[in-house]
């Protein structure tokens, strides 16, 4: 019976890839340093974010599998996923959805403690945006720009579950940092999508590969990677409080993995588009992390 329970909870885990949490929750905790350096640090902050951006993560990740499992069990890439590999069944999918989707209302609600009621009003409207991508590709070439635009509530919500609806008044670095992740997302994904673009054509399914062709499409990736870095550099001269040389050292380092990663996919060899997607972006993500902790930390020493 343990056996058995521990093995369906690691297939939950399989199917919604918390590991890949580390390409919003960096960004997330990066912004939060920033916004807890100029407005005070909370426990309550930290803790409900990291929970939130899990469960939001894999109510939509859920969602995502059960909207796509008829397409998945028709792409020789994804069929052995859970629900077409029949690892999991489409109840016990949804009931994990509506846990975790209950779960993310709930944690929201946990600022109420701080008075600040912006994050539990927004909860719902996040959600349904965050799960709707998962629809996109039937009708729009720019669903790749949708995840993008779901991951850029990671960054921005650090600052509104610090300052509530107050974020209007201090908006630009968490438009800044919420940008630059739209675009990085919005990239990477593009190209990801390369292995499934002569798939998507047949099955009628959107996207900028299926739409461009590889090789444009990876051209838009790069457009795409070079926008994050514009959007991201300026952060220093928006918040030199906060950050300054160490951070833009940071982000040199950032478009050179960005480069790398190009480097990595081309065209006529898609073979190594699961490095550079998982991997490489890792790393990004964590780094600038690391990066933003380590300019804040030295500007915060005592004299």
């Amino acid at each position: 019976m343990k056996n058995s329970i521990v093995d369906t909870a690691n297939r939950f885990l399989g199917l919604v890839r918390f590991s890949h949490t580390l390409f919003a929750l960096p960004f997330a905790l990066s912004s939060a340093a920033l916004v807890w350096a100029r407005h005070g640090f909370s426990w309550v902050q930290l803790v409900g974010i990291v929970a939130c951006l899990a469960l939001a993560r894999a109510a939509a990740m859920a969602f995502n599998r059960l909207a796509d499992s008829a397409f998945d069990a028709a792409n020789p890439r994804t069929a052995g996923r859970h629900i077409p590999a029949g690892l999991l069944s489409a109840a016990s999918v949804r009931a994990f959805l509506a846990a975790t989707s209950l779960g993310f209302v709930a944690c929201t609600a946990v600022f109420l403690l701080e008075g600040n009621a912006a994050p539990l009003e927004l909860s719902l409207p996040t959600l349904a945006w965050i799960c709707g991508y998962s629809y996109a590709k039937r009708f729009t070439s720019l669903s790749h720009f949708w995840l993008g635009a779901a991951l850029m509530l990671a960054p921005a919500a650090a600052w509104v579950v610090a300052l509530g609806w107050g974020v209007l008044s201090d908006p630009w670095v968490p438009l800044l940092m919420g940008f630059g992740v739209f675009f990085w997302v919005s990239g990477f994904d593009i190209i990801y999508s390369t292995q499934d673009a002569e798939f998507d054509r047949g099955a009628g399914l959107h996207s900028m590969p299926a739409l461009l062709g590889v090789r444009g499409a990876l051209w838009l990736a790069r457009a795409c990677h070079a926008a994050t870095i514009l959007c991201l550099a300026p952060l220093p001269l928006v918040a030199p409080d906060l950050l300054g040389g160490i951070y833009w050292s940071g982000i040199a380092l950032v478009a050179i993995l960005l480069v790398v990663e190009h480097a990595l996919v081309r065209p006529d060899d898609l073979s190594r588009v699961n490095l550079a997607f998982f991997q490489v972006n890792a790393v990004i993500s964590v780094g600038l992390l690391v990066i933003v902790l380590l300019d804040l930390g030295w500007r915060f020493l005592p004299a």
